[in-house]
């Protein structure tokens, strides 16, 4: 089977499930989108690494980095390999210099941790043929992170500049990174006009 290459264009608040968040994969240079739904756990490990934050202290998918790092294991792809009853399945291909091995991984942890080490994320045809959706022409093609203001407790444009930053101190000291992001995306809006 052809690997067909994937890339993380949009991580936001899922529509389908309460309290659960949709990480979109989307064909490279395709107009193919795998949505998929992911915990809040997951999409905060996803967003701080997209955003390139550095949490005060390492998340779970950092300590996983840091230790493969530590005994020369590298992850070189990730294969979101099956669909079974909704469910994707992945697999993490790691390389050390005398070996290469394949791991089953949940596919929110494969995804974060592919983030963490710039690797690529492929899947088959047959999991986007039933899967996937596929991209309008006029849709915007740039990564995005993306929250429900509402949800975050306060209306981010009615706030000003020092507000704002404060508030981003705030978010940062207790290491919720998803409502971080959108905060600095607002401050960083407000900085360019």
């Amino acid at each position: 089977m052809n690997k067909i290459k994937l890339e993380i264009v949009a991580l936001s608040h899922s529509i389908t499930h309460t309290h659960s968040y949709a990480v979109v994969l989307g064909e490279v240079n395709g107009m193919r989108r795998l949505p998929i739904v992911i915990g809040g756990f997951e999409a905060q490990a996803i967003a701080v690494a997209l955003e390139k934050m550095k949490p005060s202290r390492p998340l779970t998918h950092d300590l996983m980095k840091n230790f493969m790092l530590a005994f020369d294991i590298d992850l070189k792809e990730v294969i979101i390999n099956d669909i079974q009853e909704g469910i994707f399945y992945s697999r993490l291909i790691c390389a050390t210099e005398n070996d290469t091995v394949e791991i089953d991984s949940r596919t929110s942890d494969a995804i974060a941790l592919a983030v963490r080490f710039d690797c690529p994320i492929y899947t088959y045809d047959f999991i986007l043929a039933e899967s996937g959706v596929v991209r309008e022409d006029g849709d915007e093609e740039k990564k995005v992170v993306v929250t429900h203001e509402e949800e975050l407790g306060s209306d981010l444009k009615s706030m000003s500049l020092m507000e704002l930053e404060e508030l981003l101190n705030e978010v940062l000291e207790h290491e919720d990174y998803i409502r971080a992001a959108s905060i600095r995306d607002e401050i960083n809006r407000r900085k360019q006009q």
